[in-house]
C-alpha cells in the first residue's frame, strides 16, 4: 500500500499534550517496512480557499502552523488520488477533522479530509463521496465543511458497545452511489486508549468492510490519519486498519 509520509510531521506544532511527540514515529516504525513511502507535498491555496476563508488561513498563518497544515492537506489530497486506484493510506499531522470552514479546535487547522475530497470533487475526478470518521470525537468540522454540500455523506459511528458499533458502520456503508470512499482514521476509540471500546482487530474488520464497499460501488478508498494517542498500540492499530483495506 501506498502511504503519503513527510517528516516534518514528526514535529511538535502545539503545546497540546493530546499533540505530544513520537506519534508519527510510533506508526512509521511499524509502516516503514511494509508500505510504499510517497513523500507528501502542500495542497495549493486554491485547495486550501476552497474549503476554508481567508480571514481563518490568516489566522492559521499568524500563528506560524500554515506551511505544516497545508503539508498534511497536501498529503490527503494525494492520499484521496491514489485511493481512487489503490487503497492508500495519509501519515499526517496535524490531523483536521475538528477544522470548521472559519474556525477551528482539538490542534486540527485545515480540515484534510474536506479539502481532499473538495479536491478531487473540482477537478471532476469524483461525483459522490462517504466519510467514515472513527474517531472517539466527533468530527464536527468535516460535518461544517461537506454536511450540507449535496455530493457528501457522512457517518460517525456512535458509542455502545463493540459489536453495535462495527454493526453500525457495516449497516451504514451504501452499496451503490459513490465513487470515493474516505476514513477519518482516529484510533482513540481502541480498549487501550481513551475511548476503551474496540480491538486492534476490530480495525482490520473496519478496513475490510470499507474495502468490500468501495469495490461494490467500483469506487476509490483512502484513509488519514485523525486520533489515537496510546503510542505503544497506535502502530499496531494503524497497520490492522491499513491490512484490512487491503484484504477487503
Amino acid at each position: 500500500m501506498k502511504v503519503v509520509y513527510h517528516k516534518d510531521f514528526n514535529q511538535v506544532y502545539t503545546s497540546d499534550p493530546a499533540a505530544a511527540a513520537g506519534r508519527i514515529e510510533a506508526i512509521y516504525t511499524v509502516l516503514k517496512d511494509n508500505v510504499t513511502l510517497v513523500e507528501s507535498i502542500p495542497a495549493g491555496r486554491e485547495d486550501i480557499e476552497a474549503v476554508h476563508t481567508r480571514s481563518h488561513i490568516e489566522n492559521v498563518t499568524r500563528r506560524g502552523l500554515y506551511d505544516i497544515a497545508a503539508l498534511a492537506a497536501g498529503g490527503a489530497v494525494q492520499a484521496a488520488k491514489i485511493g481512487l486506484s489503490e487503497p492508500s493510506f495519509a501519515l499526517i499531522r496535524p490531523p483536521g477533522h475538528h477544522a470548521s470552514a472559519d474556525s477551528s479546535w482539538g490542534f486540527c487547522y485545515f480540515n484534510n479530509m474536506a479539502i481532499a475530497i473538495t479536491a478531487l470533487k473540482r477537478e471532476k475526478m469524483i461525483n459522490r463521496a462517504f466519510v467514515l470518521d472513527i474517531d472517539l470525537h466527533f468530527g464536527d468540522g468535516t460535518v461544517n465543511v461537506l454536511g450540507d454540500c449535496g455530493y457528501v455523506a457522512i457517518c460517525n459511528p456512535g458509542s455502545g458497545n463493540r459489536e453495535d458499533y462495527l454493526a453500525e458502520v457495516t449497516q451504514k456503508l451504501p452499496d451503490k452511489g459513490i465513487d470515493l470512499f474516505g476514513i477519518s482514521a482516529g484510533f482513540d476509540y481502541h480498549e487501550k486508549d481513551w475511548g476503551r471500546l474496540l480491538t486492534t482487530d476490530d480495525y482490520r474488520i473496519i478496513g475490510k468492510l470499507v474495502r468490500t464497499a468501495s469495490r461494490k460501488n467500483n469506487a476509490g478508498c483512502f484513509a488519514l490519519l485523525e486520533g489515537g494517542y496510546n503510542h505503544d498500540v497506535l502502530g499496531g492499530n494503524v497497520f490492522a486498519l491499513l491490512e484490512g483495506m487491503e484484504q477487503g
